[in-house]
């Protein structure tokens, strides 16, 4: 009985934690893809551009790591998008606080 309820818990728990994941890509593609002032194009701009150099340097170093150690370069399709997308959120909070918009 105990293990069902933490399975259930479990399961709620990542479903809630997709659902973020959701939401986060769907605020990353919606402030991409809606036109603004001049502003607004600057500070999405700047998260972009700050989120292409953490998603590279992620990858490089993983390829220096992997090369490194010698083991096989395998990698996550989701965790990566993730990962761009809460970089993303975050650098564009950043950004729309620090330029007003």
């Amino acid at each position: 009985m105990e293990q069902t309820e933490t399975s259930l818990g479990a399961m709620i728990f990542l479903m809630a934690v997709l659902l973020l994941f959701a939401v986060l890509d769907g605020i990353m593609l919606c402030s991409l893809l809606r036109p603004g002032d001049e502003r607004g194009q600057i500070v999405v701009w700047k998260a972009s551009a700050f989120t292409l150099l953490a998603t590279v340097g992620s990858h490089l170093l993983t390829v220096v790591t992997s090369f490194v150690r010698g083991a096989s370069m395998a990698t996550n399709s989701l965790v990566q998008l993730e990962a761009a997308a809460i970089i993303y959120c975050l650098s564009l909070l950043y950004y729309r606080r620090r330029h007003g918009g």
